[in-house]
């Protein structure tokens, strides 16, 4: 009877996902994550020191975080709760909170593990706090998301957020070994086969097991290579979510590449995002943005370049129009750079701000009445156009405001020429007005 029973226990076991049969049970079998884990890392210096406080996990799927989740509770002896914040709602927290309290109540502690906790609303998270206070409840929170901006302050300032990285190729590696171990047989792949699955799980450790799954139930001859592996596995989208945090991440990345006149690193992260399905327009207001910002007129045509980009786009559509779009990158990260009319911007906003409603100089003033010629509007002005050199140097800012420098062109493309430019009008200011 009892072999009956064992047998029927290996087969149920047998039946279960690879990935929950190969679900680590102690640290040490954690694959990867030594930020956290190595004995001078956040996690693991909690766990040397015995004493484990509310943590929220932040990082990509596949990476272990209900995993750890499950052996943080064993390793202290917690009781383990876990509840997804897509599926649970208030009925659901005061159910957890009540069981917790019982336990509590007889000794045993509860690590409540909460996935996707950046789902719930500010009202919800603020219900965590009096039991993370009180001791009812350990909370280990899982998230996607930056949790800066999909956290509110209080539950964050009662936690510690510990970031969780893609698995290495090596991590995934040792993995599959494990995998195979587990299976009892070595997968059938050539080695080169090995790496093209290794890079098609792309750092996502469930989804490495999955594909390990569905090729240890092929029946083959030999062992497969790359195209024939590829050809019978559906081909894994990146991760890309167009509205969550890699949205952001990517989109500075292309920034940052065009900002730092590297044409290819631009491309790739151009493509990138159109291989994760961002809408071309969006990407085609972020080009334009650069260009205003950080080239401005040190090249004027760029900015009409990327207009014309954006504008063959809508009259192609893709995938011809995003060629637009490329072209018009490896332009920007190739023009020369310059932010002084973005920064002489901002610093003319901020002296408009902070100095009232002072008006203007009365000579700069029209006066279409003799009231308005009365009180001096229009007295003094000096009509540039009668000048010789059509500049009569006169001063536009407010009497009461001291004359200001906003814009300093830089010594690169053609704000070398408005450099000499301004230095010629500031110069003839200076000798027409000393005492400007």
């Amino acid at each position: 009877m009892s072999d009956l029973f064992a047998e029927r226990s290996q087969k149920a076991e047998d039946l279960k996902p690879l990935a929950e049969r190969l679900r680590p049970k102690t640290v040490g079998e954690v694959i990867g994550q030594g930020q956290i884990l190595d004995k001078d890392a956040p996690l693991g210096a909690m766990l040397a020191s015995g004493k484990l406080g509310s943590v929220v996990f932040w990082g990509p799927p596949g990476v272990g975080k209900t995993t750890l989740a499950r052996v943080l509770a064993g390793n202290m002896n917690l009781h383990f709760e876990q509840i997804s914040a897509i599926f649970s709602g208030v009925a659901d927290l005061k159910k957890c909170f009540k069981s917790a309290k019982l336990r509590a109540a007889s000794g045993l502690g509860t690590l409540l593990f909460v996935d996707e906790i950046h789902r719930f609303n500010k009202a919800q998270q603020d219900g965590f706090l009096p039991y993370m206070e009180d001791g009812t409840i350990l909370l280990i929170g899982a998230t996607t998301e930056n949790p800066s901006f999909e956290l509110n302050a209080a539950l964050l300032s009662r936690t510690q957020v510990m970031i969780l990285t893609r698995l290495s190729e090596a991590d995934l590696v040792q993995l599959m070994a494990r995998a195979e171990q587990e299976l009892g047989h070595r997968l059938a792949l050539t080695p080169s086969s090995r790496q093209a699955m290794v890079s098609m799980a792309d750092g996502d450790g469930r989804a490495l097991l999955n594909l390990i799954e569905q090729v240890a139930g092929w029946k083959t001859v030999a062992d497969l290579e790359p195209q024939d592996l590829i050809a019978r596995l559906a081909r894994r989208v990146a991760i890309y979510d167009k509205s969550g945090d890699e949205h952001y991440n990517l989109i500075s990345a292309l920034h940052k590449s065009v900002r730092g006149s590297d044409p290819d690193a631009s491309l790739y992260w151009l493509s990138r995002m159109l291989e994760g399905g961002e809408d071309p327009r969006y990407l085609a207001r972020r080009i334009l943005r650069m260009a205003i910002e950080d080239i401005g007129l040190a090249d004027p045509q760029a900015q009409i370049h990327c207009v014309h980009a954006w504008e063959t786009y809508e009259r192609l559509g893709s995938p011809e129009g995003e060629l637009a779009l490329a072209q018009a990158v490896i332009y920007l990260a190739l023009a020369p750079k310059s932010n002084a009319g973005y920064s002489a911007y901002k610093a003319a906003r901020i002296v408009a701000k902070t100095s009232g409603s002072i008006p203007p100089p009365k000579h700069v003033l029209n006066a279409p009445t003799d009231l308005m010629k009365d009180q001096g509007y229009g007295h003094g002005y000096n009509y540039d156009h009668d000048a010789e050199d059509g500049f009569s140097g006169q001063n536009y800012f407010p009497d009461a405001l001291n004359r200001q420098i906003f814009y300093q062109p830089v010594e690169r493309g053609f704000e070398r020429d408005l450099d000499k430019r301004l230095q010629y009008f500031n110069n003839l200011r200076r000798k027409r007005h000393p005492e400007t």
